[in-house]
């Protein structure tokens, strides 16, 4: 899909946005084995607990087109499929305070690359200023990272897995994603003819 849109002059530029969501999955034991799916696991976000897969993409940061996918489970830290969202030219690399301390990570999949990621800017001793105005001026960036995910769950509907196992689900994502594209780079599609 990405060298389909790569023809009709949507390129991938030298940034990337990271970031990940929950897709929930049926916590029932209503089946055949008794037993929920065994690769699918719970975290907690916040207060609430949550009970399925996660899907990490890598986003450009200029045209918004998703390049990477990956689909782990829910338990999963997001800075462990860190090093397969990165497609390895990034001159910079932006990602929430989640991706934090992962520097060494970066450059080794993009040397170039610089870490764009946000940092904590409250301490015990009260909030750092000049790092909350850094912080606002990236999240304008990392916002574009949120309209694939907007997609995918309200226009798709992407919002619980379909199938057990996450190798079935991650094939799903792949092909969602690639309608995300097409989606949010239709009008530019359709006024070129394509």
């Amino acid at each position: 899909m990405n060298h389909y849109l790569g023809s009709k002059g949507l390129r991938i530029s030298t940034g990337t946005i990271v970031d990940a969501t929950i897709i929930a999955a049926p916590s029932s034991t209503k089946n055949g084995k008794k037993e929920r799916d065994p690769e699918m696991h719970q975290t907690r976000k916040g207060n609430q607990w949550y009970f399925g897969a996660k899907a990490h993409i890598g986003v450009d940061s200029k045209s918004g087109i998703v390049h990477s996918v990956c689909t782990s489970a829910a338990s999963v830290s997001d800075v462990h499929m860190l090093p397969d969202l990165l497609h390895g030219d990034e001159k910079k690399v932006w990602g929430d305070a989640g991706y934090q301390g992962q520097t060494e990570a970066i450059h080794a999949v993009a040397p170039s690359a610089q870490d764009m990621t946000s940092r904590r800017a409250k301490y015990k001793g009260g909030v750092d200023e000049v790092e909350r105005r850094k912080n606002r001026t990236k999240a304008r960036v990392r916002s574009k990272v949120e309209w694939p995910f907007c997609i995918l769950k309200r226009i798709v509907g992407f919002t619980k897995v379909r199938y057990r196992g996450l190798k079935k689900n991650h094939e799903w994502l792949l092909a969602a994603f690639a309608l995300v594209n097409l989606y949010q780079n239709r009008k530019r599609l359709v006024s070129l003819g394509a």
